[in-house]
């Protein structure tokens, strides 16, 4: 036995302690819903563990997982870890050639296919003669099924242990900037993690309370992965529901109800813009501006969003606009902004009641030390801190300080209270002709700030000077082809050029603003995951047309 508790020592004291509550629960269509106990994920866990080890893979055999959320990913993630094993976790949405990478890089002995909405283009990367099980939401496939082995295969007896300094898992970064890279947590720093993220949420909510929380976020991520897996694992008194599609989306946060809610900001935007485009935000303006009329209509947007029930809010894996929390925190949810990566995971920083302000990310969470370099550069050191990267001992080697601190790769300031503001990534830094660098991050906030615009990008390399790219906000794009919408937000996109340049100096400014032709997403490949922009594949598609921009001289230009 490990001299404390780990996780998953945890788990199997609430399979005693709690065998009859409902942990979670799973949309199968049509509106049902099939719930599961802790003793019956308990048991289906146990009985595909024995299996996997009849299949005789060596000690810390890497075993993949390709599928959307749903609760089986997390009881293939426990039967894993009973047989001896670590998991690699690859994003649903994926393509063939990424899935054949993760797959390749890890060494994966075994793959689950779950649910999945793409499952005829990501087939061709799956290798030949991998053994793979489909879980009980996989798309049709020839594969042996998980019911079909939990039927037939007697539960692993006894109490299943792991060493602290064993692999619990291998994430692999979404690749925003380039190759995914393998991310080795531990079981001792998952475990750190989760009992600081359930002492975080418990001190909001209070120590007895029962919870609700809901999984959406790719459980792939760090972010998901920590903050919901992770933390109602270790806390055993959260209920886990699950979203079943985009388009139920709403009718899923109806049904949970959730007291516990976590976004990543472009949900929060499209989440605002859906109010906005019910009621036009300066009408909304005025009524929430009337005392007792203006907390009526907070509380039914809260009520429309399936938000009513919320005590904690927190926003995290992205900048998020402070004008967009002062707008929640208006309407009474109290939102937070928390900061923290797959390399410590995402146990870093978080706003509390008593410490935050819109634009901070937060303060050092229990057990972190932070530091600013000399450069500038946010240095962490955080319980949950990565083992290495799978395979690359140099880059493991280049990416921690001689005393342990790990290079974040992001640039901040801190104020004397402790709270943390980000200003930037190191590598996204640019020079244009001239000379100077320029950041893009703060400028990128500000126009992500403006209700038209959904999201944005700033370049400009080696340019006379930057530019912005942007995507306007989902409900506008519809309506571009008449001339009256059309006018005011060309109008606006000017007004806004004008205001961001008045809060620069004179290298950072921007010449142009651009409108988006077509929208950015995770299916043509210029988001991540998680919904964050892949500047490098966004700035190589406009590349060809940047010749153009600035001959044409002009404020703002239509893609």
């Amino acid at each position: 036995m490990p001299n404390r508790p780990l996780i998953l020592d945890r788990v199997l004291t609430h399979g005693e302690q709690h065998a009859n509550h409902i942990y979670l629960t799973q949309p199968v269509g049509g509106g049902q819903v099939v719930d599961y106990t802790w003793a019956q994920v308990l048991d289906q866990s146990r009985r595909m563990g024995a299996h996997l080890q009849s299949r005789g893979f060596e000690p810390g055999a890497r075993i993949a997982m390709l599928s959307k959320n749903c609760a089986h990913f997390i009881m293939a993630e426990l039967a894993i870890w009973m047989a001896g094993y670590t998991t690699v976790a690859i994003f649903p949405t994926e393509t063939a050639d990424t899935v054949r990478f993760v797959l390749d890089h890890s060494g994966a002995s075994l793959l689950f296919v779950g649910k999945l909405d793409t499952w005829p283009q990501q087939r061709p990367g799956v290798p030949a003669g991998l053994p793979c099980i489909a879980l009980p939401l996989a798309p049709k496939t020839d594969f042996e099924t998980w019911d079909a082995i939990v039927a037939r295969t007697p539960p692993l007896a006894g109490r299943p242990t792991r060493a602290g300094d064993d692999l619990a898992m291998l994430l692999y970064t979404s690749g925003s900037t380039g190759t995914p890279k393998g991310v080795m947590t531990s079981f001792d720093a998952l475990t750190q993690a989760a009992e600081g993220i359930v002492a975080d949420i418990r001190s909001r909510v209070g120590q007895n309370t029962e919870n609700r929380m809901i999984s959406y976020l790719p459980l792939a991520h760090s972010f998901e992965r920590s903050w919901v897996e992770a933390g109602t694992l270790m806390d055993g008194r959260t209920r886990l529901y699950f979203a079943e599609t985009l388009d139920t989306f709403i009718q899923d946060l109806q049904r949970a109800r959730p007291t516990l809610f976590i976004s990543v900001p472009r949900l929060w935007l499209k989440f605002q813009q859906g109010v906005f485009a019910k009621m036009p935000p300066a009408k909304l303006d005025r009524l929430l501006g009337i005392p007792l009329l203006g907390k009526l209509v907070a509380a039914k947007i809260r009520k429309g969003l399936g938000l009513d029930q919320v005590i904690a809010a927190a926003s995290g894996s992205a900048p998020i606009p402070p004008d967009l929390i002062r707008w929640y925190r208006r309407i009474g949810l109290a939102l937070y902004e928390g900061y923290g990566m797959t390399e410590d995971s995402s146990y870093s920083h978080a706003s509390t009641e008593q410490h935050h302000a819109p634009g901070y990310v937060g303060v050092p969470m229990a057990g972190v030390q932070v530091r600013i370099s000399p450069e500038g550069e946010i240095l962490i050191k955080s319980p949950g801190r990565l083992a290495g990267y799978y395979r690359q001992p140099e880059l493991t080697a280049e990416s921690f300080t001689a005393d342990g601190f790990f290079r974040t790769g992001d640039l901040g300031e801190r104020r004397a209270d402790g709270l943390l503001k980000i200003t930037g990534r190191a590598k996204e830094l640019f020079k244009t002709a001239k000379g100077k660098y320029v950041a893009p991050a703060p400028l990128e906030n500000s126009l992500n700030a403006h209700p038209m615009v959904e999201m944005s990008l700033v370049s400009g390399v080696g340019q006379p000077a930057a530019y912005a790219y942007v995507l306007l906000a989902e409900q506008l794009r519809p309506r571009l082809a008449e001339p009256a919408v059309r006018a005011e937000v060309q109008a606006a996109m000017e007004d806004l050029l004008a205001a961001i340049n008045r809060e620069q100096p004179d290298y950072s400014q921007l010449c142009m603003i651009v409108v988006a032709r077509e929208p950015w997403s995770i299916e043509n490949g210029l988001l991540t995951p998680t919904m964050k922009i892949r500047r490098n594949r966004i700035e190589a598609a406009v590349a060809p047309e940047l010749d153009r921009w600035y001959a044409a001289g002009s404020r703002v230009l239509w893609q």
